[in-house]
């Protein structure tokens, strides 16, 4: 059996095929076939392949030439002073309002009335949002009748708010804050029903108690719906104050764009205007910082 074996072993190694050995080995490392020589690409992220103008030029550029575009027009005789004045007529008139102090006191009456609204609707919006998210039974106790009141256009209050509250502040703080409060309430209802059911699964799974979940995992996952929704709360706070303080302003901006109406000053109603575009727009960058602050744990896409 052993010499069997054997015999085999050795007619394995006799009919094995030689390897194929070159009889002039390379001279040379540079002799070697380029196809064996690795290469080496050095990798370069997409941002740091972005060249050109910074975005904070690139971003005045449209606004700039609207305002270029207006001021031709207005030259050339396209449009009518009388029915829209000049930007440099706007500049100008932007400049007394200032130095006289009329337009500084007229803003922080407009913005204590927007922010009070906002506090108080924002206040009671998320607060529904919480009950009706987090238990099923506030949820079909309050989710219905908001639903049914939100439908209802806030504009359509004003006459309501003047019976109810007269034509004081108080009108003018319910009517932004019932304007405020529906966004909220929305988005917030709708980030804690869409966080992430595996994460409350393993929350659970680890122990965490009713609070904890809340706390560490239902909030933070909607937390980014709830600052959506203080983006467009923040938006229609401005519209509902321009709509309330047509009704009877003797303050705030309103009140100063009652006064051009009456006296067909195109230059301040502009002016105003302007003022209101850039409130907003200063509101939306301090939450879109907010946003960096509070979500800088989630990764986003930043373009392409």
């Amino acid at each position: 059996m052993t010499t069997q074996i054997l015999s085999v072993e050795e007619s394995a190694t006799v009919h094995a095929p030689d390897p194929v050995v070159s009889a002039e080995p390379y001279a040379s490392a540079e002799a070697i076939p380029a196809r064996h020589t690795p290469t080496l690409v050095t990798v370069i992220p997409s941002t740091s392949r972005r060249r050109g103008v910074p975005r904070w030029i690139r971003r005045p550029v449209g606004p700039l030439l609207l305002l270029l575009l207006w001021q031709i027009a207005s030259w050339s005789g396209s449009t009518s002073t009388e029915l829209l004045a000049s930007p440099w007529t706007v500049v100008t008139t932007f400049g007394d309002l200032v130095s006289s102090g009329d337009l500084p006191k007229a803003i922080a009456v407009s913005l204590r009335r927007a922010g009070t609204g906002l506090l108080l609707g924002g206040s009671i919006g998320i607060f529904l949002a919480l009950v009706a998210g987090l238990f099923r039974l506030g949820e079909d106790l309050i989710d219905a009748s908001v639903q049914m009141i939100r439908t209802v256009p806030f504009v359509g209050l004003i006459p309501l708010f003047i019976i109810w509250f007269g034509i004081g502040e108080t009108p003018k703080i319910g009517l932004v804050a019932f304007g405020v409060a529906f966004p909220l309430y929305l988005n917030t209802y709708a980030g804690i029903r869409n966080v992430d059911s595996s994460l409350v699964e393993a929350a659970r799974t680890v122990g965490l108690s009713r609070l904890g979940l809340i706390r560490h995992v239902i909030l933070p996952g909607a937390l980014p719906n709830v600052l959506v929704g203080f983006r467009y709360a923040l938006g229609i706070a401005w519209l509902a104050l321009i709509f309330a303080e047509q009704v009877n302003a003797n303050r705030g901006i309103g009140q100063l764009l009652n006064d051009a109406q009456e006296f067909q000053r195109t230059d301040i109603i502009v002016v105003c205007l302007v003022v209101y575009a850039f409130l907003g727009l200063t509101v939306d960058a301090f939450v879109r910082l907010l946003e960096r602050v509070l979500l800088s744990w989630r990764p986003a896409f930043s373009g392409a």
